[in-house]
């Protein structure tokens, strides 16, 4: 009996090295092009370019044909959302593969850190040890300070990208769903493309002109904000004035549903 042979793109992650894993999908850092069978370990080194895998795996409790078509609808859903963004000259990462049938999107590795990191929120899924307070205000402010000193940047001209990009995608009608500052990455000013605001994980994303969903996109970093960098008020005003500017005539409409949305979501929060 003839053993069958995983496709290319499995064969592929199971070369690579996985870096995380949540619900829906494990990451993987990978080379595209591996050094060929006959190379020697040293030109091994730096063959092919780096790219981020998303593997959106199977799930068990789903009924096969349901998982499978939910898979390549939502691959070829968030590549859509990357390509649409590409052409808006939004800051996202190149697409390098699609394999919707095997669930993988493969994407530019970015070489730099996540906003949530630079701005001193820590790694992603590191929470700070319960009564911890070792470190004053001032210590968590120079740490800051001496992180994004190596990018050449402050925390304002962060905070401009952060809205200038935003705005860009708006403008495109593409809504991110799950903006966080986890979900963008500060390019290091010394690789190709130098220092730039990089929007990432478009998973959740979609195409709307409404400014009901542009609000709303908005509230969710807002509330990110507050969850994960505390003290952000002047943060996220600087966010939305960088915006403002970018998005012009349309920014008014957005400002008076923003006002309602946040009304709506103080409302809940008293319910529970």
């Amino acid at each position: 009996m003839i053993e069958k042979r995983p496709s290319p793109t499995i064969a592929l992650l199971e070369s690579s090295e996985k870096i995380s894993q949540g619900a829906e999908a494990k990451i993987y850092r990978a080379r595209l092009h591996p050094a060929p069978t006959n190379a020697t370990s040293d030109s091994v080194i730096g063959t092919g370019e780096h790219v981020l895998l998303k593997y959106r795996f199977h799930k068990q409790y789903r009924h096969p044909s349901l998982d499978a078509s939910l898979t390549k609808s939502r691959i070829a859903g968030e590549t859509r959302a990357l390509i649409k963004c590409i052409r808006s000259g939004v800051n996202v990462p190149g697409i390098r593969m699609v394999d919707a049938a095997e669930g993988v999107l493969g994407i530019e590795w970015i070489d730099g850190k996540s906003v949530r990191f630079l701005l001193g929120g820590g790694a992603e899924g590191e929470e700070e040890a319960e009564g911890d307070s070792s470190e004053t205000e001032e210590d968590e402010l120079q740490e800051e300070d001496d992180l994004l000193r190596e990018y050449g940047v402050t925390q304002d001209a962060v905070m401009e990208l952060i809205g200038t990009e935003i705005a860009k995608m708006h403008r495109a009608d593409i809504i991110h769903g799950d903006l966080t500052t986890s979900n963008m990455m500060l390019r290091h000013p010394s690789s190709p493309k130098g220092l730039q605001l990089v929007l990432i994980d478009f998973g959740l994303a979609y195409t709307s002109t409404l400014v009901e969903d542009k609000a709303v996109d908005l509230y969710v970093l807002e509330r990110a904000f507050a969850s994960t960098h505390p003290q952000s008020e002047p943060l996220f005003a600087g966010v939305l004035k960088a915006y403002e500017k970018k998005m012009g005539k349309e920014w008014a409409a957005v400002s008076r549903r923003l006002d309602d949305v946040r009304l709506r979501g103080r409302k809940r929060s008293m319910v529970g």
